[in-house]
């Protein structure tokens, strides 16, 4: 966490900060498989992955999954559009491996930004960068072929495709998981 925040705000942090964060934030540890946060119910928590990975996902009324987000050590994940406004989740939390991280409630987030400004920087430029890898992600997938969305996502996000199962990355990027295995197949072969 200490490292994430350094990185995101460009500076060091005073220690009586960290303690701050500390104050309103707790540990948790989760098993494999396990959802933190279910379609229906209030998302309560942000989650600051410190070891293990977890990913987002909606289920349409016809039963198909697709990927909204996913997470690795150092990466935040909640369901924003629940967290922020009370309303039920539309999408499910779910831990891929054995996984501990950082929890954030939204009362407490809503105090450590008013406890210290630097923490209100904090998390606006996540929100920022949130919105521009989101914004870069639909443009990504209305105006790129598949094998160039793989390319990216692989050349962005390296550990992601050595730790997430294949299957979910290509519902992350929108392609069916037999293109995927196709588009790595000819990559290699490249």
């Amino acid at each position: 966490m200490i490292k994430n925040l350094k990185r995101v705000l460009g500076e060091d942090i005073p220690e009586e900060l960290y303690e701050l964060l500390q104050q309103y934030s707790f540990e948790k540890s989760f098993d494999k498989k396990v959802l933190l946060s279910e379609a229906g119910a209030d998302c309560k928590y942000q989650y600051f992955i410190l070891e293990g990975s977890v990913y987002s996902y909606y289920v349409n009324e016809k039963g198909d999954k697709s990927v909204i987000e996913l997470a690795i050590e150092e990466y935040w994940i909640t369901d924003a559009a629940s967290y922020f406004t009370g309303k039920p989740s539309v999408a499910n939390i779910k831990t891929l491996e054995p996984t501990r991280a950082l929890l954030i409630n939204r009362e407490d987030y809503d105090a450590l930004c008013c406890a210290h400004p630097l923490f209100d920087r904090f998390f606006r430029i996540l929100m920022q960068n949130a919105l521009a890898s989101l914004h870069d992600r639909i443009l990504g997938t209305i105006s790129e072929d598949a094998e160039h969305r793989y390319r990216e996502f692989s050349r962005l996000r390296p550990y992601f495709v050595q730790r997430i199962p294949q299957y979910l990355i290509a519902s992350y990027l929108g392609i069916k998981p037999q293109s995927l295995s196709r588009i790595r197949k000819n990559l290699f072969q490249k």
